[in-house]
């Protein structure tokens, strides 16, 4: 007697290689802000900062793109998905296809974001300190004139 061989059973880290788990485990990321490295063997060749517009399987003629501004992720563009969860509860995801690698992260927005990655978004600070704030009063019309 022959019997189905069980679901895979993932707990907080594994290895995904078929469509819909890749699917289900990346929609968290939809109208997300994330950090994102392509890695092509162990060297980092981009990095950045970006908003994920959409999440596409089945879609032979959607690319696969990251920019700051918007993001696409075509799941048929990738052999398979590594997902680990980080102490903090948030879940670092790596898109894999042959040597080249993609990991996604969210991105610390916020008060209390500390995150030492270099790759982390920072908001941009203006040192003020070799400036001098000066106020000109104007001269003040007289009515009586």
């Amino acid at each position: 007697m022959s019997t189905s061989p069980a679901a895979k059973f993932f707990v907080n880290q594994g290895v995904v290689a078929s469509a819909t788990d890749m699917l289900h485990l990346l929609r968290p990321l939809l109208k997300q802000t994330v950090t994102y490295r392509y890695l092509r063997g162990r060297e980092v060749v981009a990095h950045g900062t970006g908003w994920v517009e959409r999440i596409v399987t089945d879609a032979p003629d959607t690319s696969t793109y990251f920019t700051p501004l918007a993001i696409t992720l075509n799941i048929d563009s990738f052999e398979h998905l590594e997902f680990e969860t980080r102490p903090d509860q948030l879940i670092v995801y790596t898109l894999v296809q042959g040597y080249e690698r993609v990991v996604v992260e969210f991105a610390p927005i916020g008060a209390g974001s500390e995150d030492t990655s270099p790759f982390a978004p920072r908001q941009l600070e203006f040192d003020t300190s070799e400036f001098v704030q000066m106020e000109l009063l104007g001269l003040e019309s007289h009515e009586d004139e």
